[in-house]
């Protein structure tokens, strides 16, 4: 008989006039590595941030272990067994890597009032150690990290009390293969200790890789729950969506064919740290694809294009000869730039809908050197229409929707301004399959229009089912092109990236 770790029954949580949770009842038992899966929106996260602390149910009753359980933050459930690691960041900018990870646990070292910093460094550097990470210095600034490094940090810090129960939010979408081995080792070392972990991800190879059991949610419900034997593609993709995806995945032709005008051109460009002396160039109605592993260079090659980074040698210009070396020069010139750090460089979190989509182009809805409110409210809601963007308003403020609605918000921003070029990095990273569907339908449709498009991803299945040509890079330099085929397969691209 499968013993209970933690029972919530009827949970129902409210966001204003969103229906979060609608009466939810969800069982975790020993042993178990329980995959939680659903659209966008469905409520997964906002479940596991109950059972974590983050905040409370509006009603509804939780157990732990067959007991009352009602914790009053993150840190209160950490002590009483249940850990998380966030989809977005979950690190402290401004404080060292040892500080973060024992947050809420400085007592642990401190000694007539002082905190013992060499001990704390030691715990933490066995901490990192015990999880398979020794390349971390855990007395350097947190914000010398890449998101890669910091959320291993997050997953030490999870771990660090050996808690009874382990919620993976959607961490594995920010992870290299080794990360996410690393994350994949815990979950089975803790299942064989009979703890029990709750893994979101919208990965169904992942899901039915890791999960011994699958809930799915939708629209804030309880659709079911599939034994393991049960976990079938198909019948998890029809409980998720709750209606059949139609028409093509990816983009259904194979002819590649874009213009011969070269609307940019990246050359001989060096950063300094990766990068050596990279030259590629992206024509009119092209959707040019970045491969390679996380640290080849392709993300710090997107943020020079756009101007958010310099580089030390080398230029990106435009068509018309201009240089880019800032944003405000890349958005007056009509470049888009989707970064894969979302929340902190893509969005302003705390501002509505309308406010993000209209920030670039407020210049172009004055009215005689003012903006009016409802300007930017009629700029956004036809966005809002258009791309199917779920928000009570677009005065709804950014911070409360899904990851795959605040994407399409992002996407909005820069279709609305009306951007010839697109930078995508990880465009789809952390949505559901629907909303990717729907993303990729949108990138075809903007190459059809004559944009250009460059887009950096980590998903090979994606850049061979998306793009006209294929660049994979190694060692922050160009290794390898291809032009798109029906033929091309993922081998043909991993001999370049390895």
């Amino acid at each position: 008989m499968s013993t209970e770790l933690i029972n919530a029954e009827q949970i129902v949580k409210n966001f204003g006039l969103t229906k979060a949770l609608q009466g939810v009842h969800f069982t975790l038992n020993a042993g178990e590595i329980r995959g939680l899966i659903g659209e966008n929106g469905s409520g997964k996260s906002t479940l596991c941030s109950i059972l974590a602390g983050v905040y409370p149910a509006d009603s509804g009753q939780l157990y732990l272990n067959g007991q009352p359980y009602s914790p009053t933050s993150m840190i209160d459930a950490q002590r009483q067994g249940v850990a998380m690691i966030v989809q977005e960041m979950g690190t402290i900018s401004g404080i060292r890597v040892a500080d973060n990870l024992f947050v809420g646990k400085e007592k642990m070292f401190a000694k007539a009032g002082l905190v013992n910093r060499k001990a704390m460094v030691a715990a933490a550097r066995k901490a990192l150690t015990a999880i398979g990470v020794t390349h971390i210095d855990p007395r350097i600034m947190i914000d010398e990290l890449n998101f890669e490094d910091r959320k291993l940090v997050e997953v030490a810090r999870a771990v660090y009390d050996r808690p009874q129960i382990l919620i993976v939010d959607e961490t594995t979408t920010a992870l290299s293969q080794q990360g996410r081995d690393i994350i994949y080792s815990l979950c089975r070392r803790f299942s064989e200790q009979g703890k029990g972990i709750i893994f979101i991800s919208h990965d169904l190879d992942e899901i039915l890789e890791i999960c011994t059991a699958l809930t799915v949610l939708r629209d804030g419900m309880l659709i079911g729950t599939l034994a393991q034997e049960e976990m079938k593609p198909d019948v998890i993709k029809s409980m998720m969506v709750g209606r059949e995806l139609i028409g093509d995945y990816y983009r259904g032709d194979f002819d590649g064919q874009y213009g011969e005008k070269v609307v940019l051109n990246i050359e001989n460009v060096t950063d300094g740290r990766i990068l050596k002396n990279v030259s590629l160039q992206l024509h009119e109605g092209e959707i040019l694809g970045l491969g390679g592993l996380t640290d080849s260079g392709m993300h710090e090659l997107g943020r020079i294009a756009f101007g958010v980074d310099r580089p030390v040698h080398g230029r990106v210009e435009l068509a018309d000869k201009t240089i880019i070396s800032q944003p405000h020069e890349a958005i007056k010139r009509r470049i888009g730039y989707i970064s894969k750090n979302r929340d902190q460089e893509s969005l302003m979190i705390t501002a509505t809908v309308s406010e993000n989509i209209a920030l670039p182009s407020l210049p172009d809805i004055l009215q005689s050197g003012l903006l009016f409110r409802k300007n930017e409210r009629r700029l956004a809601e036809t966005q809002r229409q258009a791309l199917s963007i779920k928000c009570s308003s677009v005065d709804q403020v950014v911070r409360y929707l899904s990851g795959g609605n605040k994407q399409k918000v992002v996407f909005a921003r820069w279709i609305a301004h009306q951007s010839q070029i697109l930078i995508l990095d990880c465009p789809t990273r952390g949505v559901d399959i629907g909303v990717k569907q729907a993303m990729y339908q949108l990138i075809y449709k903007l190459k059809t229009e004559g944009r250009s498009i460059m887009l950096i991803s980590e998903e090979l299945a994606e850049l061979i089912g998306m793009c006209d040509r294929i660049i994979i890079m190694k060692n922050g330099q160009c290794n390898g092109e291809f032009r798109r085929s029906a033929t091309l397969s993922e081998h043909d691209l991993i001999e370049s990236m390895i």
